[in-house]
């Protein structure tokens, strides 16, 4: 059986390995550099940033790694405000703002869970959006994450250790990473030198770091709009639940102890802050429920959600009215999942009467209306009629968005085969052309576009396309792989050859950029030309 990497604490895996390096003591002390000492010496910003790229090939082609448009779109939100507030009080310099990804991700695991990677990355686990109640809750973890990579922590606790190789840290990590997916043999040949020990050891940043972290993070949080009652709302959340954390269900709980001085300083922060009142809390209903559906594929975990709606009270009742929205919306998109149009249909309008009486702001009605608006689209190309969910979709007028072409898109291929769908696949095709001319990393974009060109009956394009999919997910050596097929293909009479020389050129650069990397990682080695990259 297949152990995916989410179903492990991340945070602990890859921290751990990050953090215990080849040849140095698992029990060793290491003293805090104040920031901008032998820290960019030990380990380097590019340096950094290249481990993360790294450990981010692997996680990008697990399947376990989310690709959800509304989701990542409503992370992104969120996030991007805190990185431009983190610049803006001078915790981001031009070279780490140039050189590190600040790229936030999701992962498909129930556990509550939120991680930091070298080199800019976040990770988030659809558990830990699940469980909270705000988007200020959400953020302030994010901000708290943030701040880890702003102050630079990894490569903190990595100075002293700048003579073991990228090569033996990578392979540490990718080791772990195999390890926590259940390939043994693999986790046996990347984690070597006594370093199996390091996945027994957790994230264990020090106390200094994790108030620091704290205290950085709540001035992020702050600053970027969220309201700081947020963090310890998320505290007292997690508090609440420090009981529950030997069931595996909350491995933040062990790589971020909570403590009564934790819980207290950002309780004394919150009251030196202007009150605040927690903002969007309809979208952050909604989003919530949508992850709490993605997180769990199980049907019978869709089947319980299905009914999910019927245990909230309604507001005549007493009942949280925000709580009842999502659990309309979850049961909606459970229902989808399970193809019980029917009932998918009768809790989507329950959701939108809901949302009536609730009566947010006009900014947040408007919010919440779209992602009803958006799953209203979703269950009409389930139930194959595309029809509805384009008209569905333009009453919102005028939206240009990355979840608006994949929604397009989705209903396009939903609309029958290219004899009678033909217009409809070609407007898509052309769309996703000229997104991805300007996203060529967006590997979502690049699968459906692949899909598309297969029926309009254009194989060398749906190659490229697939071969650009596996290039944006860092999987080069797949990437290679489908470009020679290409190629293969394009020695036929009828072949375009006009493809075939962009296929052949993008090889070209491919090879060139896989040389690339292996050169930076085996320095002072020759490396053959069909030599490539561990996996």
């Amino acid at each position: 059986m297949k152990i995916p990497f989410a179903t492990r604490p991340l945070l602990t895996l890859l921290a751990a390995a990050t953090l215990a390096l080849p040849g140095a003591p698992l029990n060793a002390q290491v003293n805090l550099p104040a920031l901008g000492d032998s820290v960019s010496q030990d380990l380097d910003v590019g340096s950094e940033r290249r481990l993360g790229d790294q450990v981010m090939r692997q996680i990008r082609i697990d399947p376990d790694y989310v690709q959800d448009p509304l989701l990542q779109e409503y992370l992104e939100g969120i996030w991007e405000p805190l990185v431009k507030a983190a610049r803006k009080l001078g915790q981001i310099g031009d070279e780490t703002q140039a050189r590190f990804a600040w790229e936030p991700f999701l992962v498909r695991d129930r556990s509550v869970n939120a991680f930091a990677l070298p080199g800019g990355f976040v990770g988030t686990h659809l558990g830990l959006i699940a469980m909270t109640g705000s988007r200020d809750e959400l953020a302030s973890v994010l901000a708290h994450e943030l701040s880890h990579i702003t102050q630079r922590h990894i490569a903190r606790r990595i100075a002293g250790d700048s003579r073991n190789s990228m090569v033996a840290i990578a392979g540490l990590l990718l080791g772990v990473l195999a390890a926590s997916r259940g390939n043994i043999e693999m986790a046996n040949a990347g984690i070597v030198g006594g370093q199996a020990a390091a996945t027994q050891l957790s994230l264990n940043f020090s106390r200094d770091m994790e108030r620091e972290a704290d205290r950085v993070g709540f001035n992020v949080l702050v600053e970027a709009g969220f309201a700081g009652s947020g963090m310890v709302s998320m505290f007292e959340r997690m508090e609440q639940a420090y009981h529950l954390m030997d069931s595996g269900a909350y491995p933040y709980l062990r790589s971020h102890p909570l403590t009564s001085e934790r819980i207290g300083d950002a309780r004394t922060r919150l009251a030196l802050e202007p009150f605040a009142r927690p903002r969007g809390l309809a979208e952050h209903a909604l989003m919530a429920a949508r992850s709490r559906v993605l997180m769990d594929p199980r049907v019978d975990a869709w089947k319980v959600l299905e009914n999910y709606d019927a245990g909230a009270r309604d507001l005549k009742d007493g009942g949280n009215g925000y709580e009842q929205l999502g659990a309309r919306y979850a049961a909606a998109l459970a229902s989808i999942k399970l193809r019980n149009f029917d009932r998918a249909g009768a809790s989507l309008r329950s959701a939108e009467l809901t949302l009536q009486l609730l009566n947010p702001s006009p900014t947040e009605t408007a919010a919440a209306s779209r992602l009803l608006t958006y799953l209203r689209a979703e269950l009409a190309e389930a139930r194959g009629r595309p029809a509805d969910g384009i008209a569905a979709l333009d009453k919102l007028q005028g939206e240009k968005s990355r979840p608006m072409l994949m929604q397009r898109v989705g209903l396009a291929l939903a609309s029958g085969p290219a004899s009678t769908a033909g217009p409809a696949l070609r407007e898509a095709a052309d769309a996703l052309q000229t997104h991805v001319s300007l996203e060529p990393n967006d590997a979502l974009a690049w699968h459906e576009l692949a899909l598309i060109w297969e029926k309009l009956g254009q194989p060398l394009r749906a190659v490229r396309a697939q071969a650009e999919t596996r290039a944006a997910a860092g999987d080069l050596n797949g990437a290679i792989d489908r470009l020679r097929s290409g190629l293969r293909q394009s020695r036929g009479p009828d072949a375009d050859q006009v493809e075939a020389s962009v296929i052949d050129a993008r090889l070209r650069t491919l090879v060139y950029e896989r040389q690339g990397i292996l050169a930076e990682m085996y320095k002072g080695r020759y490396i053959p030309p069909d030599v490539e990259l561990p996996n």
